[in-house]
């Protein structure tokens, strides 16, 4: 059988469908059959685009251990990662602070750059005690380079100023469905 979305995650996902569909009947050719028509989900790995060598990619990954699944993906093939990471909020940025440092300083490549926004925020009274740049210090510690800016813009102008042909710039975040737009946005200041 041929799976058209990449990762080991994906292979364990589709061993798991496999036996569900066995389980209820279904025979391992028509089980097959249906994997090898599935394409992926939207914001999962997600090619937006490419311009002058350097290929952008929108993900959903929000927490340490979806964000390790993409990065070891990733990692599979050549190239260096541009990650913009913004968290889905201060109160899971604080209650995974140290899951994120571990994550980005042990499974960023050396040639890797991490950027980070400060977490989207829809209003509300959430303690902001844990921002995005407590993150990137910590992961600057463990000698991986790795930026924090105020404005999500500030960071799009960083990754461009770094990206050259051969890199691919991941958009990673949840709750904030304008992260597919900025993704969009990317691929064309790229191409400009």
């Amino acid at each position: 059988m041929r799976l058209r979305v990449p990762g080991r995650h994906n292979v364990a996902n589709a061993l798991a469908a496999i036996g569900a569909a066995r389980a209820c009947g279904v025979t391992l050719q028509e089980a097959a059959l249906a994997l090898d028509s599935f394409a992926g989900l939207r914001r999962r790995l997600e090619v937006v685009g490419a311009a002058k060598g350097v290929t952008v990619i929108d993900d959903f990954a929000h927490n340490p251990d979806k964000i390790l699944a993409t990065l070891a993906t990733l990692h599979a093939t050549p190239g260096r990662l541009l990650v913009l990471f913004q968290p889905h909020g201060f109160g899971p940025l604080r209650l995974m602070k140290d899951g994120f440092m571990d994550c980005f300083a042990r499974h960023l490549n050396d040639d890797d750059v991490l950027i980070m926004p400060e977490p989207v925020y829809f209003g509300g009274t959430v303690e902001r005690t844990v921002t995005s740049r407590d993150i990137v210090q910590g992961v600057q510690t463990r000698g991986r380079e790795a930026f924090a800016f105020a404005e999500r813009a500030a960071c799009g102008d960083q990754l461009i100023a770094l990206a050259r042909p051969g890199d691919r710039i991941v958009v990673m975040g949840a709750r904030d469905d304008s992260l597919s737009s900025f993704a969009a946005e990317l691929v064309d200041r790229l191409g400009a």
